[in-house]
């Protein structure tokens, strides 16, 4: 039966394919990817010869209506972005809804997402979490960070390496230089780096150090009690000494 499957591809590392992704990937009668350049290396290194065609953020308004049509013709469409899962922080939902609101059926296989491994390396509580992916630029920036200033989960966030220093000076600014925060970058791949410390330590580290690749930016919450959670561990991985607590 025709559908449209979401299928998630790796982050990183090319290894980390399902068998299932790889098998609708053949199958599908079409793959709308986010960069066929960039897809077409995966596709090469599985062996898949599907038909091609781009769906990114500055087409999907104009091709979502024709994707709908050609699913309700009776083919089998699968969706991937250049890394991950669609519609995390990729094009997709615009897609999703309209296919649903055409009673048109959706699945959506499990697999990669940057996210849940940079929050699990980070070592903060991942029980509850609050995803922001990107934040705004300019416009609302400053007053969404305020209001994250008081969010007592994980917040995890995506981010350029070139605004990365400036995003640490701003975090650092709101939620206080010694809130602790971890930044993933190249998740999967070669030079993976998960480095924890202090928002004053990264913005040290970083600001001597420029970055480069993908980068993932989780930053712990306040307490229950609105004050700063302890500085537990440093860039070096040496453990502070915390004090201890009047009886």
């Amino acid at each position: 039966m025709s559908k449209l499957y979401i299928v998630p591809t790796p982050v990183g590392n090319l290894e980390d394919m399902t068998f299932r992704a790889i098998r609708v990937l053949k199958e599908a009668d079409l793959i709308l990817a986010e960069d066929t350049r960039t897809s077409s290396v995966l596709m090469k290194k599985y062996d898949i010869h599907t038909r091609m065609e781009s769906h990114h953020k500055y087409n999907e308004h104009k091709s979502v209506a024709s994707v709908c049509g050609r699913i309700l013709s009776g083919m089998t469409v699968a969706l991937v972005s250049d890394a991950g899962t669609p519609g995390i922080s990729d094009p997709g939902f615009l897609l999703v809804r309209a296919c649903r609101d055409a009673g048109i059926e959706v699945e959506t296989l499990p697999g990669p997402t940057a996210f849940v491994p940079a929050i699990v390396n980070s070592g903060f509580p991942c029980d509850r979490f609050c995803f922001e992916g990107f934040l705004p630029v300019k416009k609302g920036r400053m007053t969404r960070l305020e209001e994250l200033g008081k969010e007592t989960r994980t917040m995890i966030f995506y981010e350029s390496p070139y605004r990365l220093v400036k995003t640490l000076q701003q975090f650092a600014e709101i939620f206080g230089e010694d809130r602790m925060a971890c930044v993933s970058r190249e998740l999967t791949k070669k030079f993976e780096e998960n480095r924890r410390g202090t928002l004053k330590e990264l913005v040290e580290w970083y600001g001597n150090v420029p970055p480069k690749g993908e980068i993932v930016l989780t930053v712990e919450g306040k307490d229950e009690k609105g004050k700063e959670k302890k500085n537990r561990y440093s860039c070096t991985g040496q453990e502070s000494e915390e004090p201890e607590e009047a009886e």
